[in-house]
């Protein structure tokens, strides 16, 4: 007997868990991918999980508008703000103890 594949297209969500909505209706493929992103699970003690988060937090922020969206981009710019602060006082320490 042959084992069934599962179905991995794009529309396998909509063949498992949102039986009879429209897969080529829009809002239903930002839902179905809203439950893709909300089900992913994996390690996140990794760099390369790290990185998706970062890269999920960077989508979402594209998709916000109005007050949500400039107060993503203060916490980016803060975020860049400290590290570019640190990278300096490390710099910094650095070259004062080779100096001296």
């Amino acid at each position: 007997m042959a084992r069934e594949q599962p179905d991995t297209g794009p529309h396998s969500r909509f063949t498992d868990d949102l039986i009879g909505l429209d897969p080529d209706d829009p809002e239903a493929r930002a839902f179905a991918a809203h439950l893709d992103r909300m089900e992913r699970s994996g390690p996140n003690f990794t760099i390369e999980s790290s990185l998706a988060g970062v890269a999920d937090f960077a989508e979402s922020t594209n998709r916000m508008d109005g007050v949500r969206r400039h107060f993503a981009w203060l916490v980016v710019t803060l975020i860049l703000l400290g590290v570019l602060l640190g990278a300096w006082e490390t710099l910094r320490l650095a070259l004062t103890w080779l100096a001296g």
